[in-house]
């Protein structure tokens, strides 16, 4: 599709100042539609090749995980952070301290707002 684009796009070039306004308007959709096809081919694939590589890693991953967790626990881990990701493997269950927080601050359940009528 690439090479058939070039050519055209050449040809169109060359040949643009004796064309007829309606040709000259045809050959612009012609081009213009061969590039959408390759944008729309190309996405296509990218997808394709990134659902290929989740399908291809997740079992490996599932299975490094899985291990992380079962030596967090034997070796009382309380966290296990992958610095790659910036994200947490692995999290001792422990207290959710937002109430008493938003105590601390003196922060209290906010009533949900009164819905606001439209104007007329």
């Amino acid at each position: 599709m690439t090479n058939e684009y070039q050519t055209k796009v050449t040809s169109f070039q060359s040949q643009e100042a004796s064309m007829a306004d309606p040709i000259r308007q045809s050959k612009i959709k012609e081009i213009t539609d061969l590039e959408n096809r390759i944008q729309d081919f190309q996405q296509t694939a990218q997808e394709s090749i990134s659902k290929k590589k989740e399908e291809i890693y997740a079992p490996i991953l599932k299975k490094a995980e899985d291990a992380i967790v079962v030596l967090a626990k034997e070796k009382g881990y309380a966290y296990v952070f992958d610095t790659s990701l910036g994200a947490t493997i692995y999290a001792q269950e422990s207290d959710d301290m937002m109430d008493i927080v938003k105590k601390k601050l003196g922060i209290t359940a906010a009533a949900p707002a009164p819905a606001v009528a439209p104007k007329k």
